[in-house]
């Protein structure tokens, strides 16, 4: 089990989420090495399982049923997930060039990014045509296609095995859904000429039992929007166009400087790099120098126990093994309907018993990361005071509320009050705003602990938080002071890392034109990423006491983040959600706030009180009640779902108890969703009824999923649920 206690003091970087990484991170995470930093990078939070992908496109397996979830498996391994594609190395800086970011150290990397299908060098291709791989695109564009109607015309460029596999797919799922469709396959040479003739043979009468066209020494000349025209001056009509002609190296791999062969990455019999020894590489991406093999998973696959040995060797000293592929291999292929061919030596057998012995394979490799171990749970110490163990047993602080204190402790707060002339707001207000020569003057301090190891992301989201207070009060953000809170890492890894935080940083003020001048930096038990902005005010400052009954209440971004974020640290949110909330996290709210302030009477951002506990302020404050309706209150789909379930912030208990007597009281998993504390949520807003439609329809314009989710009345400051 990872030891978040001990100290990190060597970077070692995952390239790519294929199959070798994913089997090695699963073996890491439960034999994982004290004092390692592990890094996965990866376009998506999703790899899908290239075994699978016929039988999706087939409609025997719906998506998630091939997609490895990398986001649960890098928290079961304890890496940090970096959610981008690598386009370069600096083999002699050690640094990995991701867009958008500052690049990433590493003392040992290992690829493992896969190949690609695109035929840039044909001409419209890119434009009109889907690669079979990568396959996160090609499984996106599938689905598109079969929820369209009518007659369907498919080309598929490549006449080898793969691309027979698809077409043979795509055959079925179309009359499965009853649409007619027509299925042709291109090729410059012999179809299947590469394949052996008993898997020739019968892979050829499937295709004709399924009427799928075959057209050998035809080749392409480019691409169109419609079809595929050929050098002969045909065309061949088709509305989806596949690319399975050879799949190829990625080009910046023969730009890094790294020794390569045909485009791919040369390394021994260890899966070491021949040139540079601080990379390893496994999968379709490398040439196996002493045992060249084609491109297959089952090597990517029996590779992976090797590279999880060498790469511990490398971190914490000890011999390295060899990798000793086998020359042959049994061939397990779809034939579109739940029918396969398997070959092996040159025998061939195909029926549904190959289809049903393929699933089981299937199966079983996904199960490995369906079904990750729970880790051990780390026994008390004796003796222990009474009542420890059952604090432990509630939810640990989580990152949806930044892991803050919940009402009852902050209740002393509420004693205080500003006795100075130039303080223009009071307790509760989102930001103080001061009166200083005649200018006003916001400032508010906002810090968020890491909700996820990557210091990139965390340090966009705190900088977003902390200057939301600022324009839910209509000010204008300037400048900041960073607070900072390392945990324990080597001094080299604490640079890495502290580099990385505040270039991320930098660059969201900076599109904000907010400057940082300063800031403080500590060492503590876990990382911890604060801002103090100041703004000027160039009107009233909007506080939480100027609503006025009739208002309508206006959200601009969708509750769910806290239990999205709760369920992710106990390995229960899917990937794709849990990258979906970290996107809005990071997605700035002042242009939403820029549209509100000239209307709003009242304004505040919802975050760790969740949005009941800050309505209730509101109402407070301004002396008024609240109506709700329920359904129109947006939510994240997945928070719903994980909300039914069972699954709450650690702050949601005190959030609820906190507002106890001031909301009705609602057993609905929506309702619960109210006080779902939130970590960057939306702006909450009163603003003129009449103003408020075209409020939102321009918010939502700009991207944000706002919402008129009730209004202010007359009343007790309480807030009642509407259901519909």
């Amino acid at each position: 089990m990872h030891r978040p206690d001990l100290p990190r003091i060597r970077d070692l970087v995952f390239v790519g989420g294929g199959h070798t990484h994913a089997l090695v991170l699963r073996s890491w995470g439960m034999k994982p090495v004290a004092g390692v930093r592990l890094t996965l990078i990866n376009p998506g939070p999703t790899a899908p399982y290239s075994g699978m992908l016929p039988g999706h496109i087939a409609g025997h397996y719906d998506r998630a049923a091939l997609e490895i979830d990398l986001v649960r498996l890098a928290r079961f391994a304890g890496a940090r997930i970096v959610l981008g594609a690598v386009e370069g190395i600096d083999l002699q800086a050690q640094r990995l060039h991701v867009p958008g970011r500052a690049p990433i150290a590493y003392d040992i990397a290992s690829l493992d990014v896969g190949i690609t299908s695109r035929m840039d060098a044909l001409p419209g291709f890119a434009d009109h045509a889907t690669p079979a791989k990568p396959l996160e695109t090609f499984a996106r564009r599938w689905e598109e296609f079969c929820a369209g109607h009518g007659a369907a015309r498919i080309a598929v460029i490549g006449g080898g095995v793969v691309g027979a596999e698809l077409a043979l797919a795509c055959a079925h799922r179309m009359k499965t859904l009853g649409r007619d469709a027509s299925v042709t396959v291109i090729d410059r040479g012999q179809v299947l000429g590469a394949a052996s003739p008993a898997v020739q043979r019968r892979l050829m009468a499937a295709m004709a039992d399924h009427g799928i066209a075959a057209m050998a020494d035809t080749p392409v000349a480019e691409v169109r929007a419609g079809g595929v025209l050929l050098e002969t001056g045909r065309m061949v009509e088709a509305d989806f166009i596949i690319g399975a002609a050879g799949a190829v190296p990625h080009p910046w791999l023969a730009e890094t400087g790294l020794a390569i062969e045909r485009g791919y990455v040369s390394v021994d019999a260890t899966l070491r790099s021949v040139s540079h020894p601080t990379i390893y590489g496994a999968g379709d991406c490398v040439h196996l120098t002493h045992a060249p093999r084609p491109k297959a998973g089952v090597y990517a696959v029996r590779a992976a126990p090797i590279l999880f040995h060498n790469l511990r060797a490398e971190v914490a000293g000890g011999p390295r093994k060899t990798f000793r592929p086998q020359k042959d291999f049994l061939k397990l292929i779809s034939l579109g309907r739940k029918s396969a061919l398997a070959e092996k030596s040159g025998i061939a057998l195909s029926g549904p018993a190959m289809w049903r012995w393929k699933n089981r394979i299937d199966q079983g490799f996904m199960d490995r990361f369906r079904d990750l171990p729970q880790p051990p749970v780390r026994a008390l110490p004796h003796p222990a005071a009474s009542g420890l163990a059952t604090l432990l047993d509630g939810p640990a602080p989580c990152g949806g509320c930044g892991a803050k204190l919940g009402a009852a402790a902050l209740a002393p707060l509420t004693t205080l009050s500003p006795a100075r002339g130039d303080v223009m707001t009071g307790i509760g207000d989102d930001a103080a705003v001061l009166s200083i020569g005649g200018t006003r003057q916001a400032v508010s301090t906002d810090h968020i602990r890491a909700f996820a190891d990557d210091p990139v992301l965390v340090a966009r989201a705190a900088a977003l938080h902390a200057m939301g207070d600022l324009w839910a009060m209509g000010a204008r953000p300037e400048t900041a002071l960073a607070q900072i809170i390392l945990p324990r890492l080597s001094p080299e890894l604490q640079a890495r890392t502290m580099a990385e935080m505040m270039e991320a940083a930098r660059d969201v003020f900076a599109a904000e034109g907010v400057q940082i001048i300063g800031g403080h930096s500590s060492m503590g038990a876990e990382a911890v990423v604060g801002f103090t902005v100041m703004g000027a005010v160039d009107g009233a400052p909007i506080g939480l006491d100027g609503a006025r009954p009739g208002d309508a209440l206006i959200l601009t971004r969708p509750l769910g983040i806290g239990t999205v974020l709760a369920a992710e640290m106990q390995g229960r949110a899917a990937g794709d959600d849990v990258a979906w909330v970290w996107t809005m996290m990071t997605t700035p709210q002042a242009d939403a706030a820029r549209l509100l302030a000239p209307a709003a009477h009242a304004m505040t951002d919802v975050t760790g009180f969740g949005l009941a506990g800050h309505l209730g302020a509101m109402c407070r404050a301004s002396g008024l009640g609240a109506e709700i309706i329920l359904g129109a209150v947006p939510v994240l789909p997945a928070a719903l779902k994980l909300a039914e379930a069972g699954v709450r912030s650690s702050l949601h208990a005190d959030n609820q108890t906190a507002m106890a007597g001031q909301i009705d009281r609602i057993d609905d998993a929506r309702a619960m969703l109210l006080h779902d504390p939130q970590t960057c949520g939306g702006l909450l807003a009163a603003v003129p009824e009449g103003a408020a439609p075209g409020l939102v329809g321009s918010i939502r314009a700009l991207g944000h999923d706002a919402a008129i989710i009730g209004h202010l009345i007359t009343g007790p400051a309480h807030i009642a649920l509407i259901a519909d």
